[in-house]
């Protein structure tokens, strides 16, 4: 391993507006983060990308593809989901009106993105909006062998 922190990394790629956008992403943060042995916890980015891109493709409409941008940075990484619809993920920034109900598909993964990111939160895009997290780079001396 060298010392010196390798320059931000960012992949972009569009994913299609079905559920089998969701192992592709996986996949693919899965290996950004191997490829640079890059050292915010692998497991956690891909469960919470999953989250992102099945509310994405869920509950926006239309063919139009989403896009999935991953930057790596020596601090961490964030992930984005860019989707076609304007109006804002519930659950994202504003607490819950009432308790979600565990039993439904959709009102876990926003919380848990809550629960496990370091930040997340979205933004207006051109297109749509862009629903995003960070995870921390975990200190190599906390790492197992």
């Amino acid at each position: 391993m060298h010392d010196h922190s390798p320059a931000p990394a960012s992949w972009r790629i569009a994913l299609p507006h079905s559920a089998a956008a969701v192992p592709v992403a996986r996949a693919l943060v899965r290996n950004a983060l191997a490829e640079l042995e890059h050292t915010a916890d692998g497991d956690t980015a891909e469960l919470l990308t999953a989250e992102l891109v099945a509310n994405a493709v869920e509950h926006t409409s239309g063919r139009t593809p989403i896009e999935l941008v991953v930057e790596l940075m020596p601090t961490g990484c964030q992930v984005e989901v860019h989707d076609p619809d304007p109006s804002p993920p519930a659950d994202v920034t504003r607490p819950d009106v009432e308790p979600p109900d565990p039993w439904r598909e959709d009102g876990r993964g926003l919380l848990l993105i809550r629960a496990l990111s370091s930040s997340c939160g979205h933004r207006p895009t051109g297109a749509g909006k862009a629903v995003w997290f960070r995870l921390p780079a975990v200190p190599a001396q906390r790492r197992p062998h």
